[in-house]
Parts: C-alpha cells; structure tokens; sequence
C-alpha cells in the first residue's frame, strides 16, 4: 500500500496503472520507489 501511495503522490501513477503492469515493470518502480525513500532518509537524518 505505501509503494501505491508514493506511486501515485510523487510519480503521478494511479493504483490501476500500477496494478495493471508487467509484473517485472512494477517490480522495477518498487525497486525505485525503495531506492529513493533510503535516499530520502539519508538526506534527512543529514539535516538533523
């Protein structure tokens, strides 16, 4: 439910675009979106 969230939020795709792609494609945006939340935190606890 995050990754739709983040999806729709930042990348601007709708729970249904994600749902109905290739499994491998979508499995590519996770990736990404997990990669870019690590990077977000990082920066983060930087500014702290």
């Amino acid at each position: 439910m995050i990754f739709a969230h983040f999806a729709l939020q930042r990348l601007h795709i709708r729970p249904s675009q994600l749902e109905a792609m290739p499994q491998r494609e979508r499995a590519f945006i996770y990736a990404s979106i997990s990669l870019r939340a690590a990077e977000e935190k990082k920066l983060a606890n930087q500014i702290k």
